[in-house]
Formats: structure tokens, C-alpha cells, sequence
């Protein structure tokens, strides 16, 4: 364990490549750097007391992603008897310790959630729950997701990333993302989901178009979704067409304001509210296991500015 902002966490180190990730803060990869470049972003001062609303790194989303509500009220859901039960929104992983399982070589690392009474209250199943990192070298990460069914009914879920990619706000429209064929939708005012648009192969991050929206996926992708920040020499990969995943849902794009020096970009395996509409919503059996993978390609152009 290493010190950092006063808190135990965990570093993966590769060369000059150094992951940061708190297990006992909701499994969170706080940030990831190579050399002095920031990949993922995160706050020089952040409130560890209120770790959700901190804008960084990547919170996991488990077991269900964003916005769900009942008669208006985010935070609820309501299950096949009827009965609505409290879950805050992006689900309560990311506030829960994990117990974590470090590769021997200091370069991964293995997370894992598993039910308690307290979940049970607002989630009643059996589940394991496990996130794993592994730098597999200097500039690619291995990112795994494992739900699995310990209990003895059909568990539904949707997990998802919250990746905060660091970018200054200043080079948003020079900082392109490209994406496989997709439709794009968003989530209304009152928790529906948007019809269906044409999704284009390439946006810039200052089109107010993709703020908050979700791309979703038209099949298993052939190519990449790529982040560009030309003017850095920064070029990130995101590959889900892994072997032996399960197929991803969407890719949300997102930032919090004009001058936030961070843009999302989520993999996700369904849309908000999917346990009630349906949109990603899966059902796991009793004893089955699902992974979810992604890898993540980083280049950096010497002499960059």
C-alpha cells in the first residue's frame, strides 16, 4: 500500500507507467499516468469524504448504471412483485470497500464485492462482483468485469465504466472522438429514452450534440473507439470487441462543464433505467458468470508540445 492524498491505496507500475487504484473506496482506479502525460484524470484535491462526487478516475457502476426512478423519484426501482426499493443512482459499488488480489509481477490487481445484508435491502441477490486492471505494458490496460450469480433466482443487472480521460477544456475542438457504427439517444427529463438517431463515425468534444449522450453499439464492433487529442500527440484506443466478452451496449459521452479538464467516454452494458425499460437489462441464472472486457491502447507522439 502506498500513501496518497492521505489515503492507502494501490500502485501498478509498468516502466513509466503508474496506475492508482483504492480498493476500499469503491474499487476505484483513481488515475493512470505515463511519464508526466495524464490518462486518466484526477483532482490535485479531492474530497475522499465524498468520494461519489469527486470528478475522476473511474467509479464502477454495479449493479445498475446511471438514472433509474419511480413516479419521478431517481433513485428507486421497482422489481417484477411490484415492490420499489432505494438505489442510488449509478448503483452502490462504487461506495463500498473491495477486497482486492494482487498479481504477483505488481502489475494488476483483482477486486472483489460480494452481497451483504445491507445490499440485500437494496438489491435482494446473491452476487460476486469483481473489477480487474492489468497493465499488460507500459501503454496497454486490460479492464475486466465479472458478475456472477451466487444466490438461487435470476439476477438482472447492467454494469458500466465512468472513465474520466484527461483533456484540456481548451482543446476540446481539437480533440476528435471516433466511433464504430452506432444510433445515438439520451435520456429525457422525465427518464424516457430518446428515439434513435443516426450516429456519425466522428464527433469533436465541443459539439454540444454528444454531451450526455449514448451511443449505442450496432453490433460487435470491428473497430476501436479512438480519443484524439492532436494537439498533445495523444491518442487513445478503447478496444470491446475482446475474446470471451460479452457484448457492450453503449458508449456514453460526457463532461461536467465548459471548463472541466476531463471528457467521459463510458462503456456501458445497458441504458439508464434498463430495469424498467429494458434497454441492456440482463438476467443472470443461478450459478452463471458473465465478463465483460475492454483494452485500452495509449500512444503518445514524441516532441509533442
Amino acid at each position: 500500500m502506498t500513501l496518497f492524498q492521505q489515503h492507502d491505496i494501490v500502485e501498478l507500475a509498468d516502466g513509466d507507467s503508474l496506475l492508482r487504484v483504492a480498493p476500499q473506496f469503491g474499487g476505484r482506479l483513481l488515475s493512470w499516468t505515463i511519464g508526466d502525460e495524464p490518462i486518466v484524470f484526477w483532482p490535485d484535491e479531492a474530497d475522499w469524504s465524498q468520494l461519489a462526487r469527486v470528478r475522476g478516475g473511474n467509479p464502477l457502476l454495479f449493479p445498475f448504471l446511471a438514472r433509474h426512478r419511480v413516479d419521478g423519484r431517481i433513485g428507486e426501482w421497482r422489481d417484477k412483485a411490484g415492490v420499489v426499493r432505494a438505489l442510488p443512482m449509478h448503483g452502490f459499488a462504487r461506495d463500498l470497500p473491495f477486497s482486492p488480489a494482487l498479481d504477483a509481477d505488481g502489475r494488476g490487481i483483482r477486486m472483489t464485492l460480494a452481497d451483504t445484508d445491507e445490499t440485500r435491502k437494496q438489491y435482494p441477490f446473491g452476487f460476486r462482483f469483481e473489477a480487474e486492471y492489468r497493465l499488460v505494458d507500459a501503454c496497454t490496460l486490460d479492464v475486466t468485469l465479472t458478475t456472477a450469480n451466487t444466490g438461487d433466482a435470476p439476477l438482472p443487472y447492467y454494469a458500466g465504466h465512468h472513465f474520466y480521460f484527461a483533456v484540456p477544456h481548451a482543446l476540446r475542438g481539437e480533440t476528435t472522438l471516433e466511433l464504430p457504427p452506432t444510433v445515438r439517444r439520451r435520456q429525457r427529463e422525465d427518464g424516457s429514452i430518446s428515439a434513435p438517431e443516426a450516429g456519425e463515425p466522428r464527433y469533436t468534444l465541443d459539439e454540444a450534440r454528444i454531451h450526455d449522450r449514448f451511443h449505442c453499439l450496432q453490433g460487435v464492433p470491428a473497430q476501436p473507439v479512438l480519443l484524439t487529442c492532436a494537439p498533445l500527440g495523444k491518442r487513445i484506443e478503447i478496444d470491446l470487441n475482446r475474446p470471451g466478452s460479452m457484448p457492450w451496449y453503449a458508449v456514453t459521452s460526457w463532461t461536467e462543464n465548459e471548463r472541466s479538464d476531463f471528457y467521459c467516454v463510458e462503456p456501458w452494458l445497458g441504458l439508464p433505467d434498463a430495469i424498467h425499460n429494458g434497454f441492456g437489462l440482463r438476467w443472470l441464472a443461478p450459478g452463471e458468470q458473465e465478463r465483460a472486457a475492454l483494452r485500452i491502447g495509449v500512444s503518445l507522439t514524441a516532441g509533442k508540445p
